[in-house]
């Protein structure tokens, strides 16, 4: 069954860039964006950070939270978010990647031919009462930031 606005988001708990616990059910009250995201420090995963981070001051001024999730370990998100100076949490959802499969964000990817199993770019807001707010599956890694951000009518 597809994830609808409206649903309550599934919560989890994953560790940060540091390897501590983050639990979403801790944001109660707050809106958050959890983004997916394939690999750190790849083209188009940089351009999405980049541009969370570049509308970063606009989001925390609207008390959003933001939590980017990929499979990579919390060395590789330390020095991810060190090299473009990242101010938002980035989450490891290891294999088998059961946050991302609850979110349906993990799944059979296809690349030049080839078939691997594999994290979605996709971006979800969930409402100050844990609810799905919105939900993006066709993610313009470039300017995801700028149309939450108009979405919600924040721009």
């Amino acid at each position: 069954m597809a994830l609808a606005i409206g649903d309550p988001a599934p919560l989890f708990t994953l560790p940060d860039q540091e390897g501590q616990p983050v639990d979403l059910a801790s944001f109660l009250g707050k809106r958050v964006v959890i983004y997916f995201y394939p690999k750190d420090d790849t083209p188009g995963c940089t351009k999405e950070a980049c541009n969370f981070r570049d509308r970063w001051s606009t989001l925390r001024e609207q008390g959003i939270v933001v939590l980017g999730i990929s499979k990579d370990d919390a060395k590789s998100h330390a020095k991810f978010m060190a090299k473009y100076e990242l101010p938002f949490t980035l989450l490891t959802d290891a294999e088998p990647c059961p946050v991302a499969s609850a979110y349906e964000s993990y799944g059979l990817k296809k690349f030049m031919g080839r078939e691997y199993m594999g994290m979605m770019r996709h971006t979800f807001v969930i409402d100050p009462e844990g609810r799905i707010e919105r939900i993006y599956l066709k993610v313009k890694a470039e300017t995801m930031a700028d149309d939450i951000l108009k979405d919600l009518g924040l721009a």
